[in-house]
């Protein structure tokens, strides 16, 4: 096997034992803290996840005041975990498309590669085209599924860091947007990530073997 074969394989290990490891804590240690660190790599992984035509429209808030936590809580339920975690990740997707919001990717993209050119002009204006005529709620729709995708890289990130976190859908979007001053910034939250460290007792679902279906029943080939 050659090294790089051999790294490889490491890897795929890695990401399948990772991935085996978390799971949707629901009951954090209040006396632990996620380092500043860990967190930050998160972060970095939900930047450099992949969105539709590179737009990432969506802000992640990342929430640690008390106070806020507690009120996030209540719009969510009274889950336990948005308390007891260290971090909680709000990720909210933009309410609408607009010219300047498109622009403003073009401009950030053109920086970055060194300048502006006919082809990414182009390709944004046609962008434009499509998406800025329909209605506001198709264009959250859609910015809310390029969230999603950063959701997913930000729990498997957690779950490399050995970070704990719960994936959360069942809160009040309105009351979050509130709390938050979100409608004002044109966002609306989609998302909840407590992020922590599991409790050693009380967690009904800690060590409760991970039960998926068969990949045969998920995965059809067409060949």
């Amino acid at each position: 096997m050659t090294r790089h074969a051999f790294t490889e394989k490491i890897g795929q290990i890695m990401l399948t034992e990772k991935l085996n490891w978390r799971y949707a804590t629901k009951k954090m240690d209040p006396s632990k803290s996620v380092p500043k660190d860990k967190v930050d790599r998160i972060l970095e992984a939900v930047n450099l996840a992949p969105t539709s035509s590179g737009l990432q429209p969506f802000e992640v808030i990342v929430v640690t005041n008390p106070e806020v936590k507690a009120q996030l809580r209540a719009a969510a339920y009274d889950q336990a975990q948005l308390t007891d975690g260290s971090h909680v990740l709000v990720f909210a997707a933009w309410d609408n498309y607009t010219e300047e919001r498109i622009d403003a990717v073009v401009a950030n993209t053109s920086a970055g590669r060194g300048g502006a050119s006919e082809s990414l002009t182009a390709y944004y204006d046609r962008l434009k085209g499509m998406y800025l005529p329909r209605t506001a709620e198709v264009n959250h729709q859609h910015a809310a599924r390029q969230a999603y995708i950063a959701f997913g890289v930000a729990l498997t990130a957690a779950a490399f860091e050995e970070v704990d976190s719960t994936p959360m859908e069942g809160f009040d979007p309105d009351k979050v947007d509130e709390i938050l001053g979100l409608r004002a910034r044109g966002l609306r939250s989609v998302t909840l990530m407590p992020l922590g460290y599991r409790a050693a007792e009380g967690d009904w679902l800690s060590g409760a073997a991970k039960v998926r279906k068969p990949i045969g029943d998920l995965v059809h080939e067409v060949a």
